[in-house]
């Protein structure tokens, strides 16, 4: 059975269908509801069925559980241009579409004493923009402007408990995204394939790749975690190999991560985790606009990106027990810039600009399981742009983006 077949069942369609804003560059702040609560920390703490979308070891020490749940974003993301002499100037608004839906499923089954099978479903995130104004109208572009990239993971997982306090595992991801493009008609001009840049309507890919995990209880209080996914190598947007780099390649980057969790008290546990997304391995994504003007097209094997930096993100979270059916739980994250301020024009299409996050969540238990509930404000930031739109042949000026987003999540989920 193939991604593509695997797609046909209710809850991946559904997922196929929630192209999202993420917030760490286009990675999610967290999996699961009850680690988004704590601003995403997870890498030692695994709380419910999806530890394989953050460190596979985890799902050695989780039991035998089912957690289903759905994630809302609002994002609010636009841009602002001025001083350019091709006629761009103004503010945009880039929220023509302002809500979406993405699930998530995960299960765990332990067998044979030292084992642990898992599977984790969810959107590693993507990136949306909607401008009913153009801000490139001025070089003719027409109808909306924006791209919309979802990206829906499957992954299977293998814990192995070494020892009764340490665990490592595995997790394949299959992976599959799909992208469209509309309004930016007029970059086509500076394209390898002037025919597949913009309004080819929605190309899909399918990858793979793997992460690897380490988790140990140093003492009955300290808890440890390592983790590692490789770049997901993915197949190209054939639709769009005129607007990415390679003939459209976009593959998922690499990641790594370590994290501690603290039992600081019977009620009270302490978490937090680093995280590194290296951006700069996709060339999509990580290229700067400047080979561009050394006579590398958009699309060309050498062509250029968004301009991201590679990210190091910081989570703290803590969980209280208030009672033996309430747990509460809040958190607070950092990124460091992913977009640099001489690369804002491209990024109109892709503000994924935010840096500070906070969390609140809680869970109830009852007697047909838990209800967990998380709400996450991601704080407006603006880029503001510096040398960022080039004199030649664009007509100079700055590019500011901006984006912030509100994030609900509620999932429900009981012991097996």
């Amino acid at each position: 059975m193939t991604l593509r077949h695997l797609l046909s069942f209710p809850l991946l369609a559904a997922l196929a269908a929630a192209p999202a804003f993420a917030t760490n560059g286009y990675l999610q702040h967290g999996y699961g509801v009850k680690s988004q609560g704590m601003a995403g920390v997870g890498i030692a703490l695994p709380q419910d069925g999806l530890p394989a979308a953050t460190n596979p070891a985890g799902t050695a020490f989780v039991g035998n559980r089912i957690d289903v749940g759905a994630v809302w974003f609002r994002p609010s993301r636009g841009a602002e241009i001025s001083g350019n002499g091709a006629g761009l100037d103004g503010r945009y608004d880039g929220n023509d579409t302002r809500n979406f839906f993405i699930p998530e499923l995960g299960y765990v089954r332990q067998f044979g004493g030292d084992y642990a099978f898992g599977v984790a479903v969810y959107g590693n995130g993507g990136m949306n923009t909607d401008y009913r104004r153009n801000p490139f109208r001025s070089f003719g572009a027409q109808g909306n402007a924006g791209i919309d990239l979802a990206q829906v993971f499957v992954s299977p997982s293998l814990a192995w408990r070494i020892t009764p306090d340490h665990a490592v595992g595995v997790a394949v991801n299959l992976a599959w995204q799909q992208f469209k493009a509309k309004g930016i008609q007029p970059f086509a001009g500076f394209s390898a394939a002037p025919g597949n840049v913009s309004d080819q309507g929605r190309d899909d890919a399918t990858g793979w790749g793997l992460r690897l995990g380490y988790t140990g209880r140093l003492s009955p209080t300290l808890t440890v975690g390592l983790t590692w996914a490789s770049k997901t190598r993915m197949g190209d947007f054939d639709k769009y190999r005129g607007l990415f780099a390679e003939g459209g390649g976009f593959d998922v980057p690499e990641n790594y991560g370590a994290g501690l969790a603290w039992q600081a008290t019977r009620a009270l546990t302490l978490a937090a985790d680093v995280q590194r997304i290296e951006y700069s391995g996709v060339p999509s994504v990580g290229r700067t606009l400047a080979p561009l003007f050394a006579g590398n097209p958009l699309g060309s094997n050498d062509g250029p990106g968004f301009g991201w930096r590679d990210v190091t993100v910081w989570k703290l979270g803590a969980g209280y027990e208030w009672s033996d059916n309430l747990t509460l739980r809040a958190g607070y994250s950092h990124v460091s810039a992913p977009v640099p301020s001489g690369q804002t024009l491209l990024n109109i299409l892709a503000p994924g600009v935010v840096r500070d996050h906070a969390s609140i969540g809680a869970t109830w238990k009852t007697a047909g399981g838990e209800l967990s509930l998380s709400y996450t404000r991601a704080f407006r930031e603006t880029v503001r742009g510096s040398a960022s739109i080039p004199a030649v042949p664009f007509g100079g000026g700055e590019a500011d983006v901006h984006l912030s987003e509100h994030i609900l999540g509620i999932a429900w989920g009981r012991a097996l």
